[in-house]
């Protein structure tokens, strides 16, 4: 083969080869897309998962309506009191 005809085997090897890798390269994006299940713009947010509702564990004396779980960040009303001497067993439901 002369070196004209070697550049163009060469160039046509090359033209095949891209396209090869394009497709290739389409096929794992597609699959990519379906094992992260595609989300959108709102749903790729990072969202905190679900937990369950929990009764109320302790119960504010001078205001009933006025409950704790007992997780979380304490309120300002079982911080005054447990300041005022009294202890979470006292404001036990």
């Amino acid at each position: 083969m002369s070196v004209d005809e070697l550049w163009v085997l060469r160039d046509e090897i090359a033209t095949a080869l891209r396209a090869k890798i394009t497709e290739e390269k389409r096929k794992l994006e597609r699959r990519l897309a379906l094992l992260k299940g595609n989300p959108s713009k709102k749903e790729s947010r990072a969202q905190r998962r679900p937990y369950p509702k929990v009764a109320p564990k302790y119960r504010n004396p001078a205001k009933p309506s006025e409950t704790w779980s007992g997780r979380g960040k304490k309120p300002k009303w079982v911080i005054a009191q447990l300041q005022a001497g009294k202890t979470l067993d006292d404001l036990a439901v």
